[in-house]
């Protein structure tokens, strides 16, 4: 099978791999509709992460059940499906709770932007859709498999709800998908943070009623400026530096709550001047499979089109221009078909 593969550094390229099989009896191969580069993706692009050895690359999925292993039984052969970055049991006491994330038996999910996957745990990571999906249908359902979820449990860190006055800080396509989760959730306000004028635009059509191009202490202080000088209820951060952590923190008022979604690079927090912020911070790598059933009847009812972040389409045989276009913010979220 075609798959991307990491080399090094900005080298990224489509290889022929032997197509997964079936290791576990509750493993699934999944023949892939579509796959996208995440924003997470670029941080081993770039060299930030370190690349050792070459990388199958890819962890957002959505797609066709091939075959399932004997232990396999909410899910059968031809079934549509969504899944989350990590597998998990769905059944441990963490899982539970709703931090399937952090399932005492999770395993990464990776090698996705490639013709088929393999999916371990595959009864607790794996829901079905209702129905077959359109094509149109399919990009806002691989949406749901990170990018989504993780924005809406930025929103539910962050306590978004009716009457809150709500700063998205980062507009890759978490920070705008949050925006469109706060829309749903009720927020009153929604600032959004960017400086790109397409961005702008996509924020403004999910729900944002406020645009502050500003970033850093100036940023902070037109937040404060548009909140009476109080910062916002609910922040959430989507970008994983540590400016947009400070901001994120500095914007929020006392009381309120920060939900950090992006994957933190070389974050540091002074304690004594979180003690006295009076600042909740909660995040993490998103539960996305607590959210599914919800986000899929969503999507497949049409309340909310999480499919309009990918504003490139490539073949798969063209990924390693998808993680250039990103890198270059010439796009802010690139399909790739099969």
């Amino acid at each position: 099978m075609r798959a991307t593969v990491l080399h090094a550094p900005y080298d990224v390229r489509v290889e022929e791999l032997p197509k997964p099989t079936i290791t576990q009896p509750s493993d699934a191969i999944i023949r892939l509709a579509a796959a996208c580069v995440c924003g997470s993706d670029l941080w081993p692009y770039r060299g930030t992460d370190t690349v050792t050895r070459p990388v199958p690359m890819g962890h957002e999925f959505a797609g066709w059940v091939d075959e399932v292993g004997a232990d396999v039984t909410s899910v059968k052969p031809g079934d549509f499906v969504v899944g989350s970055f990590f597998a998990s049991d769905n059944t441990c006491e963490i899982c539970r709770t709703g931090y399937q994330s952090s399932c005492v038996h999770r395993e990464g999910v990776g090698g996705t932007q490639a013709e088929f996957v393999r999916i371990p745990l595959a009864d607790g990571t794996l829901v079905a859709t209702p129905r077959q999906p359109t094509d149109a249908e399919i990009p806002a359902l691989l949406a749901a498999s990170d990018v989504l979820g993780t924005g809406w449990f930025g929103a539910k860190a962050a306590e978004v709800g009716p009457g809150k006055t709500v700063a998205v800080v980062g507009d890759g396509a978490v920070g705008l998908l949050a925006v469109l989760a706060a829309k749903h959730m009720g927020a009153e306000r929604i600032i959004a943070m960017s400086r790109h004028e397409s961005r702008q635009r996509l924020a403004r059509e999910f729900g944002a009623t406020d645009i502050v191009v500003e970033r850093g202490d100036e940023g902070v202080a037109r937040i404060k400026e548009l909140t009476g000088g109080l910062g916002a209820h609910s922040v959430i951060e989507a970008v994983g530096s540590q400016e947009s952590m400070m901001q994120a923190i500095r914007a929020t008022r006392p009381g309120g709550h920060v939900g950090y979604v992006g994957v933190s690079h070389g974050v540091q927090i002074d304690g004594l001047g979180l003690f006295f912020s009076h600042v909740h911070l909660h995040g993490g790598p998103a539960p996305v499979r607590q959210y599914l059933p919800e986000l899929i009847d969503l999507i497949l009812g049409g309340e909310i089109d999480p499919g309009k972040v990918f504003d490139l389409e490539l073949s798969l045989d063209d990924a390693a221009e998808g993680y250039r276009a990103m890198d270059e913010r010439r796009a802010i979220k690139a399909l790739l078909r099969p």
